[in-house]
Formats: C-alpha cells, sequence, structure tokens
C-alpha cells in the first residue's frame, strides 16, 4: 500500500480535535487545535537546530496539507 504523506484524524472522543498524521519518517500526529505533537519515532539529534528546522518545516506542511484540504471540502 502506498500511504499519502499526510492523513486527516477523527475520533469523537476529542470533538475539537484537528489530527493531521505525517506517515513518513519522522512519523507523528499533530493536533493542530493547541499544536501538541506526538511522535512516533525517538528524535535524537546532536544537532538541535537542525532538528527544530526540520519540525517546525513539517509542522507548516501538516498546516498547508489542512487547509488545502478544507478549501477542497468547501468547495465540493
Amino acid at each position: 500500500m502506498n500511504l499519502p504523506k499526510f492523513l486527516l484524524g477523527d475520533n469523537t472522543d476529542h470533538m475539537d480535535a484537528i489530527f493531521v498524521v505525517h506517515t513518513e519518517f519522522p512519523r507523528f500526529v499533530i493536533n493542530l487545535v493547541d499544536d501538541e505533537i506526538e511522535w512516533f519515532e525517538d528524535l535524537q539529534s546532536d544537532d538541535t537546530d537542525e532538528l527544530a528546522e526540520i519540525v517546525a518545516g513539517l509542522i507548516e506542511e501538516a498546516t498547508a496539507f489542512y487547509d488545502r484540504e478544507m478549501e477542497r471540502y468547501e468547495s465540493e
């Protein structure tokens, strides 16, 4: 199976949450309401600045993915 890089997640136990799942390394779930992230990998790096830059980029991509998906839902 070829998974997309991002998936939207929904759970009725967390009605106010907006979950985006990142399926590639480093895998994570982000709640866009409060920017809380749950990592599936143990991220360790000697270069914390580089790691912070990577994480910031992935959060931006997840947010852009969500915005794009919502635009598509609204246009249908």
